[in-house]
């Protein structure tokens, strides 16, 4: 008799199929990008190649499992269960389990008395997820972080509760040229913070500890920090070969031999028509029909910015740069107001080497006899650029914003502005601002979430936007933080929303 247990988590599908020794005879790990059913059904097409079509008896775990298990007639078993049947048998010793998955986060106290389990609720600080955003904001995979982690020299505090806030620490370390060594090791030990305060709450970590969940399992790096941190020696730090697989391997433990499938009669059942029980709150499409959304289009095409050619341009112009908090942008004017020449880049860590690059490219482009005749910065880098290229004028953004939406409609009354990690919304009262409402502490719903969003379910922006517009049922996600969006978003990929519907 072989046994397959399945774990779909937040970010992944795992399966295990074991035999009656509990021997592994096959396992694989694969990010489902949303696409919970398609995944798995490769994988079990995979497992049928390897092994054959071999009768199993199944059962399911994760935070994704429950409402598939339903509609696939297998039955499903709670997570920490799971795990704890697979400590047992392959890691008998352990007394403390510390489990980081892709959006959850758990530790398991074992003792005389029982089992107790310590899980993230609300937040997924401190998980996979949180280290993928943390590197792409360096510019690598988790990976890469793991590699460059193995240089450092220095931890500097960072914040782990959530990517927001982390991400509002780690900019200006960037930008003050911190190495991405030292700042991918300290993203690490924010983790290790992250779980040690925020799950233990004080209770000791101590005796015979096992590391478990996919982050924990690939990135050395990160075992590194939470065996230093907890002061462990070799005996005490256990590290499983199959760490990451232990949710999936326990849930082959719970499988009902009375209950059995082939592997691909259980892989047929994955069609796209298969139905899973819808429960969150769905919202009215953006746009009904294709004649909706060119209306649309037609109606905001009035509004373009009028552009000239730099290259048979005559006179004076005038330069504009706007160092933001992800992104830096400049835009060439001519005299009469008209766009001659604009850029817009990542700031990949330093907005003046951005600049740089965008100043070579508008000197190059210059023809004879025309010359930069002012020149004016604005944005979180606004001093630091005025400095650095000698311009004439820094102007706060706000200022910026109304003389520009001003030239083109003198009349408006209400700018919104939603930048990579700040929105403002800005009154003007007789040709005067009259008040600036600005996010805080928190940038959910600015561009940098949306760009990491998007990137988390393997979609560059432009095409993530794109693929909203015509989706049938999109998810009401609530609008307070990107954490209960997260939580939202999980729910409705296992009742298996489509990416159109979640962007």
């Amino acid at each position: 008799m072989k046994h397959l247990g399945i774990d779909i988590g937040s970010t992944t599908v795992k399966i295990a199929i074991i035999d009656e020794e509990n021997k592994i005879l096959y396992s694989e790990y694969q990010r489902h990008f949303a696409k919970i059913k398609e995944t798995l059904k490769e994988l079990l097409e995979n497992a049928v190649k390897s092994i054959g079509d071999t009768e199993v008896s199944a059962c399911i775990t994760g935070s994704g499992g429950l409402a598939l298990s339903n509609v696939i007639d297998i039955p499903f078993e709670q997570e920490v269960v799971c795990v704890s049947s697979a400590l047992k048998t392959y890691a008998p010793k352990t007394q403390v389990a510390i489990e980081l998955g892709g959006e959850d986060a758990k530790i398991i106290y074992f003792s005389k008395h029982g089992i107790e389990q310590r899980m993230n609720s609300v937040c997924a600080g401190g998980t996979g997820s949180f280290i993928d955003q943390m590197a792409a904001l360096l510019m690598t995979d988790a990976s890469g972080l793991n590699t460059l982690a193995k240089d450092y020299d220095t931890i500097h505090p960072i914040a782990a509760r959530c990517g927001v806030f982390a991400k509002t620490d780690i900019q200006p370390l960037i930008n003050e040229g911190a190495t991405k060594p030292n700042l991918s090791a300290s993203i690490f030990q924010a983790v290790v913070n992250q779980t040690i305060s925020g799950l233990a709450c004080g209770k000791p970590i101590r005796g015979y500890v096992a590391f478990l969940g996919g982050p924990l399992h690939f990135l050395d790096q990160l075992r590194a920090r939470f065996i230093d941190t907890l002061n462990l020696d070799d005996e005490h730090a256990i590290v499983p070969d199959n760490s990451h697989l232990f949710a999936a391997s326990g849930a082959a433990f719970h499988a009902d031999e009375n209950n059995t499938i082939s592997l691909q009669n259980l892989a047929d059942k994955l069609t796209p028509e298969l139905k899973i029980e819808i429960e969150v709150n769905r919202l009215d499409p953006l746009f009904e029909s294709e004649k909706d959304y060119k209306e649309f289009s037609e109606r905001m095409a009035d509004y373009k910015v009028r552009r000239g050619d730099l290259s048979t341009y005559k006179g004076n112009v005038f330069l504009g740069i706007d160092a933001g908090s992800t992104t830096t942008k400049l835009a060439l004017i001519g005299e009469r107001g008209e766009l001659l020449y604009d850029f817009y880049s990542n700031n990949n860590g330093s907005p003046v080497n951005t600049t740089i690059k965008a100043m070579k490219e508008i000197y190059s482009l210059l023809p004879d006899g025309v010359k930069i005749a002012g020149s004016c910065s604005t944005g979180y880098g606004e001093a630091l650029l005025k400095s650095a290229f000698n311009l004439d004028y820094g102007e706060v953004e706000t200022i910026a914003h109304y003389t520009a939406a001003a030239f083109f409609n003198p009349e408006v009354d209400t700018i919104l502005d939603i930048g990579g990690q700040d929105m403002k919304c800005i009154k003007i009262k007789e040709g005067v601002v009259d008040n600036v409402m600005l996010n805080e502490s928190c940038s959910s719903g600015c561009g940098s979430f949306i760009e990491t969003f998007a990137n988390s379910l393997d979609y560059q922006v432009k095409d993530f936007a794109k693929i909203a517009l015509f989706a049938k049922s999109p998810i009401d996600l609530g609008s307070r933080c990107t954490v209960f969006m997260n939580s939202k978003v999980k729910q409705a990929q296992k009742e298996g929303a489509s990416v159109e519907d979640i962007s």
